[in-house]
């Protein structure tokens, strides 16, 4: 019997004492399920069984809180995770060194039957159901980029339509009762276990009995025994074996995972529930006259899904492109000319807003923006075609390019390389410290820190990639004793030093990573400084002549440069001109990310806007690269002008190996990776955009 094996930490027994003292409510779709699932609640007393007509009913019933949990397929999950349901995945579907938590969907034929993939017009297909992941989403969205399906779009007909006037016959459960799309189905061609050729083992059955002439399933579907009897259909029009799925397959689709709504206590309470069955194999539908029943027969185990995955994180960006198609959904991006900027919190929003109505011409603007409270929430939203682009630091260069998108242009500093196309910019990660403190790398142990976010180069990540080399602990609260780290979790002691927006009370700001912190930023890590709220300031190396001696905003008015010094590792105090013999790592620029896509767009696009609003451009009613309102607003203030990034450059190879070193050590610390990047490599097949 297959076991369920944990992964997630240990506390999950602990965990379970915490939460809502209540049963898990299955939603279950056929009588086959709902007798499994009475079995399992008999044995483990935890779950209760909610039995509904439909996936759509089940869904609903979830929302309500009627029900709250079900398994899902890819196509499901992304209707679960529409804005009426908002559910989301929380536990996923292992199948096993072959795949892991993703499958590959496959076009499965019987052996010398002769025809190949751009040959289906007029044969008679099996579907594991409609609007289902490898029975339909996956093949008709291949037809359809393929052309070898014509459809004009939802305004004339539906897709099922085009895919009926394709094929002969087919059974797609789910489809209009009636509809040539039911015609070779066994049963009532429903959407559940009452149509015998619903399912992988359906479609597979529907195949086998000759009611079809291919069936499109995952990749273990065919059984052992079979094999020999069985071919797959590849994308170049030839066939393979059945155990060339790798090689030979429609597409790798995200696995099977568990919904349910917006809510951590439940989430956990469903994941302990699960973990702690016992005397019952959830992975098996032997004694149910079914198969697949509540979870894939073929799941070897079950794996929790990263904090804060969405539908939209869980399935990738290409597999909900493939949805999108079928339903032949236009983005507004798609018919806009300009580019959409995100801008995070206030004082961001008013420059881009600024930077919006001084870029119209008679033909509207360039520039729309978007905005969001975190770096994060925006780079999410390009993900999602809600926004294309944004300036972030390197740290936030590797984040996006683990979600799948590209550094376009990058941020110089030096006025003199503008008009090259040389080496990007790079700047120095440094520490600060208040010259005759008598704090030095060695007893930086115990201090007070400012920085200028979590996840951030200079502020974060070169300073306790070093720090994490020395002790190999990640608990970096274990090493500073307090701090401002903007973005930490509020109750951490990284957050206890922040100042946030200056607000008397209820000031939400605090500790945010975004300028409505005042501690936020180069300029702001430096401030906490400044001001006695640490000891130390991680910032890059032009910071402190930046914002002393007469530069700078109100607060470093007072503020003189021979006040301060530099440490580093092996080294006593130096002078802070001092940065290229002291400091912690020469680190890529800031850069310009966006999808692959709009790589080209976005250069033209910047590139007229900053020979209208950069320094000596022909539009002086707006300036690019300054600050009305704080410091650095969506570029640095200290950039010059922006330069192309190479296209097809990936984020790896812009930020360099030295860089990329020091974030894997880095990433051995579970707790220093965002959820966002958690999510995005939680599995292997959703990493193309």
């Amino acid at each position: 019997m297959k076991t369920l094996l944990l992964v997630a930490f240990v506390g999950c027994l602990a965990a379970v004492s915490a939460a809502p003292a209540s049963k898990v409510k299955w939603c279950l779709k056929s009588e086959q399920e709902y007798q499994k699932c009475l079995a399992l609640a008999a044995k483990a007393p935890a779950f209760a069984c909610v039995k509904k007509e439909s996936t759509i009913d089940c869904i609903i019933a979830i929302k309500a809180g009627e029900a709250d949990a079900i398994t899902l397929d890819g196509g499901d999950i992304y209707t679960a995770g529409l804005n009426n349901y908002d559910l989301h995945p929380i536990i996923a579907e292992d199948y096993g060194s072959t795949s892991d938590t993703c499958y590959y969907a496959v076009a499965v034929v019987k052996k010398g039957t002769g025809f190949g993939i751009r040959d289906l017009q007029g044969k008679k297909t099996c579907h594991t159901g409609l609007g289902k992941s490898a029975g339909w989403n996956i093949p008709i969205g291949t037809l359809l980029s393929m052309g070898l399906i014509q459809w004009s779009g939802i305004e004339d007909s539906p897709v099922e339509e085009a895919v009926a006037n394709y094929f002969q016959a087919s059974c797609a459960p789910g489809a209009a009762a009636g509809s040539k799309l039911c015609q070779l189905c066994k049963g009532d061609c429903s959407r559940s276990h009452k149509e015998p050729y619903y399912d992988y083992d359906g479609a597979f059955q529907c195949l086998a009995e000759d009611a079809g002439q291919v069936a499109f399933v995952k990749h273990l579907t065919v059984p052992a025994a079979e094999k020999d009897k069985y071919e797959l259909l590849c994308k170049d029009n030839t066939r393979a074996s059945i155990d060339s799925y790798k090689t030979c397959h429609l597409a790798r689709v995200p696995a099977h995972a568990v919904v349910t709504r917006k809510d951590d206590q439940l989430a956990e309470l469903i994941w302990t529930s699960l973990s702690l069955v016992q005397g019952f194999d959830l992975f098996s539908s032997e004694g149910y006259a079914g198969k697949n029943l509540m979870f894939k027969d073929s799941t070897q185990r079950l794996v929790k899904v990263p904090p804060h995955t969405d539908s939209f994180l869980y399935l990738g960006a290409e597999y909900m492109g493939i949805v999108s198609s079928l339903k032949r959904e236009q983005t507004p991006a798609a018919t806009s000319s300009g580019i959409k900027w995100c801008a995070v919190g206030h004082l961001e929003t008013t420059k881009c807003d600024t930077w919006s109505i001084s870029a119209v011409t008679d033909d509207g603007t360039d520039i729309e923006c978007q905005n969001a409270p975190t770096v994060d929430d925006c780079l999410k939203k390009i993900m999602r075609k809600e926004a294309d682009a944004m300036a972030v630091d390197g740290g936030q260069v590797y984040t996006a390019g683990k979600c799948g998108l590209v550094p376009v242009m990058v941020e110089q500093y030096d006025q003199g390389l503008c008009g090259t196309s040389g080496a990007a910019s790079s700047y120095y990660a440094v520490a600060v410290v208040k010259k005759g403190s008598g704090v030095t790398w060695e007893t930086l142990k115990g201090k007070r820190s400012c920085h200028t976010g979590v996840g951030r180069t200079a502020g974060w990540n070169m300073p306790m990639g070093h720090i994490h080399k020395q002790t190999h602990d990640c608990d970096f609260t274990k090493f500073f004793i307090s701090g401002c780290a903007p973005g930490s979790d509020p109750t951490s002691p990284f957050c206890t030093q922040c100042a946030g927006s200056g607000k008397a009370v209820g000031d939400e700001s605090k500790c945010k990573a975004s300028a409505d912190e005042q501690y936020y930023g180069y300029a702001g890590a430096f401030r906490c400084l400044v001001e006695g709220a640490g000891d130390v300031a991680f910032i890059k190396h032009t910071i402190v002549p930046e914002n002393s001696d007469g530069n700078g905003p109100s607060w470093a008015s007072a503020v003189h440069a021979a006040d301060y010094e530099l440490i580093c590792p092996g080294k006593g105090p130096v002078p802070i001109s001092d940065y290229a013999s002291c400091n912690l790592g020469a680190v890529p620029a800031h850069a310009v990310v966006t999808r692959p896509m709009l790589h080209s767009k976005v250069v033209r696009i910047l590139q007229d806007q900053q020979s209208k609003f950069g320094p000596g451009g022909s539009d002086s009613s707006f300036e690019l690269f300054k600050s009305d309102l704080g410091k650095n607003l969506l570029f640095k203030d200290s950039t010059k002008c922006l330069q192309e990034v190479q296209e097809a450059t990936t984020y790896d190879q812009f930020l360099g190996t030295e860089y990329m070193n020091a974030m894997k050590s880095l990433r051995e610390c579970s707790a220093n990776t965002p959820d966002l990047e958690k999510s995005c490599t939680f599995h292997t097949c959703q990493q193309k955009n």
